[in-house]
């Protein structure tokens, strides 16, 4: 765990966090947002759509962010503002994917750091990217 002021970042740092999407993470995020879309839960279903088989939940692939966020970079007493994600490709289970956190702008008077993120999959292809807006703790959590 790591805890980093708007001071203490430089433009360029990076963080990185990769997870394998299960079968038990499709059901918890649909258990947990509500989100029951048979292109999540149901195989029969999923195999007739576009994407031939049942992939992850967009907010997932978000979500795999925020560990490094809170965590890492900036880390500890880290409060997000925003953020915004654009979806290139589906993530399906088994999927690995790999989210990356690059420090992109920094806003010293208001403290706010610009988060630039990437999200690739096992095979190196962008499934995701965007960008957080987060408020750096103010001190150094220890």
């Amino acid at each position: 765990m790591e805890s980093r002021t708007i001071e203490q970042l430089q433009i360029g740092e990076t963080a990185e966090f990769s997870k394998t999407v299960t079968e038990t993470d499709i059901a918890m995020f649909a258990a947990i947002s509500g989100d029951f879309n048979p292109v999540h839960v149901d195989a029969k279903y999923a195999a007739a759509s576009p994407f031939g088989a049942r992939v992850a939940h967009g907010p997932l692939t978000l979500a795999l962010c925020a560990g490094i966020l809170g965590m890492r970079l900036p880390g500890l007493g880290t409060v997000a503002v925003s953020n915004r994600i654009d979806y290139r490709l589906p993530v399906y289970i088994g999927d690995t994917i790999t989210a990356r956190v690059e420090v992109a702008e920094l806003d010293r008077e208001r403290n706010r750091a610009t988060m630039a993120i990437t999200w690739t999959n096992q095979d190196g292809a962008l499934v995701a990217d965007g960008e957080a807006i987060v408020k750096p703790p103010r001190s150094a959590v220890v």
